[in-house]
C-alpha cells in the first residue's frame, strides 16, 4: 500500500500534467482558428483549379498532344501514395487513422500485383509507417515551419512531379484528414497524377465531387495544350496546399480535443487519489489513536 508521501507526490505530479494539458488545450484552440479559415478559404480555389483543368481538358482537340500530367503513361503498374500527416504527436487518433488508412491501401495494391511506393511527408507518418514498408517508401518531408506556407506544398509538388517525370510510378494520391469540425476528420484520397477528369476516380468516407462534363463555350489562347502544360504543376502544388492546409485544422481539432480529454481525465485521477490519501490519512491517525489509548490503558 503507498505511502502518505507517495500519495501525495503522485497527486502533485498529475495537478503538474493536467496544467500542461489544459495550457496545450488553449493553445491548439487559438491555433484551430485561424487553421480553420484557411482551408476553408483554400477549398473554392483548389475546387476551381481542378473545374478549370477538367474544362480545358475536355476542350483539347482531339488528335492534340496533352501533357502527360494529363494523359497519365497509360499504365497502372505503379501506384505512389503521398501519404500527409503532422510532425507533432499528442493529437488523438490524428496521425493513426491516416496511417491505417494507407497501410490498408497498400496492401490492397500489393494483392492486385500492383507496385507501391510512398512518399510521407510529416514526421510521424514516417516514423509508423518506416518499420512495415521502409523498402517502399522512396521519400519523406518534414513541415519545420511552425506556420504552414504554399512554399511547403510546392516542394512536394516539386518532388512528385520530378518522380513523375523520371517515370518511377503511373498514378499518384495524396491522403489526408479533412476538416469537418474539432471533434470530426474524415480521411480523404484525392488522385492528383494524371488529373481526373470527370469524378475523382478513388475517395473513402468521402462523396465524389462531379466536375464538368460539358465543353467550355469559349475559346482560349494560347493554345489548351500550352495552358494545360503552365498549369498542371501548379494544379499539383495547389491540391498538395489544400491538403496541407486541411490537414493543419485537423490536427489542431484533434490536438484540442484530446488535451481536453487528458485534462478531463486527469482531473478524476486527482479525485481518486485525494480520496484515497484521506482515508489512508484517517487510518494513520485512527491507529495512532488506538495506540495511545491502548498504552494509556495498560498504564
Amino acid at each position: 500500500m503507498p505511502s502518505l508521501k507517495d500519495l501525495k507526490n503522485r497527486i502533485k505530479s498529475v495537478k503538474s500534467t493536467q496544467k500542461i494539458t489544459k495550457a496545450m488545450k488553449m493553445v491548439a484552440a487559438a491555433k484551430l482558428r485561424r487553421a480553420r479559415e484557411q482551408a476553408e478559404n483554400a477549398r473554392p480555389y483548389a475546387e476551381g483549379m481542378e473545374r478549370m483543368l477538367a474544362s480545358l481538358a475536355q476542350s483539347v482537340p482531339e488528335g492534340a498532344e496533352a501533357p502527360k500530367l494529363l494523359r497519365g503513361t497509360g499504365k497502372s503498374a505503379t501506384h505512389l501514395i503521398v501519404a500527409a500527416t503532422s510532425d507533432r504527436g499528442l493529437c488523438g487518433a490524428f496521425n493513426s487513422s491516416i496511417v491505417r488508412a494507407v497501410r490498408r491501401r497498400v496492401r490492397e495494391l500489393q494483392e492486385q500485383k500492383i507496385n507501391v511506393k510512398l512518399l510521407c511527408v510529416g514526421r510521424k507518418g514516417y516514423e509508423q509507417l518506416h518499420n512495415e514498408f521502409g523498402k517502399i517508401i522512396i521519400g519523406k518531408s518534414e513541415l519545420k515551419s511552425r506556420k504552414l506556407g504554399y512554399g511547403d506544398a510546392e516542394a512536394v509538388a516539386k518532388t512528385i512531379a520530378e518522380k513523375f517525370a523520371a517515370g518511377e510510378f503511373d498514378v499518384a494520391h495524396i491522403v489526408y484528414n479533412k476538416f469537418k469540425s474539432a471533434i470530426a476528420q474524415v480521411v480523404t484520397w484525392q488522385q492528383l497524377v494524371p488529373l481526373p477528369v470527370g469524378s475523382l476516380q478513388f475517395a473513402e468516407n468521402t462523396a465524389n465531387r462531379q466536375l464538368p462534363t460539358a465543353n467550355a463555350p469559349y475559346e482560349v489562347e494560347p493554345s489548351e495544350e500550352e495552358l494545360l502544360a503552365e498549369l498542371l504543376p501548379r494544379n499539383l502544388a495547389v491540391q498538395a496546399y489544400r491538403a496541407l492546409l486541411e490537414n493543419s485544422a485537423s490536427e489542431q481539432g484533434a490536438r484540442m480535443t484530446a488535451m481536453d480529454n487528458a485534462t478531463r481525465n486527469a482531473g478524476d485521477m486527482i479525485k481518486k487519489l485525494s480520496i484515497k490519501y484521506n482515508r489512508t490519512r484517517q487510518a494513520a491517525i485512527t491507529k495512532e489513536l488506538i495506540e495511545i489509548i491502548s498504552g494509556a490503558e495498560a498504564v
